[in-house]
């Protein structure tokens, strides 16, 4: 099977960043909930989140922009 079109492997990267971002605030929520603090968890959840999401995100388009060799084994 050949390679996606370009436009889905963006929209791809697109749903990366949201993912980890989602993932951050609703892990951070629950945690909160669980010990009982004020928005503190949900504000790491969310910082981590963007970390995550800023940093794959660079690989990721990164490797689409043909700037970065894709890791062993990717282009099976």
């Amino acid at each position: 099977m050949g390679r996606l079109p370009p436009v889905v492997r963006l929209l791809g990267i697109g749903w990366y960043f949201a993912f980890c971002i989602i993932v951050g605030i609703v892990g951070g929520v629950l945690l909160d909930r669980q010990v009982e603090k004020d928005h503190i968890f949900t504000f790491v959840g969310l910082f981590l989140g963007l970390i995550l999401a800023f940093f794959g995100g660079y690989i990721m388009l990164l490797e689409e922009l043909g700037l970065r060799r894709p890791r062993q084994g990717d282009d099976k």
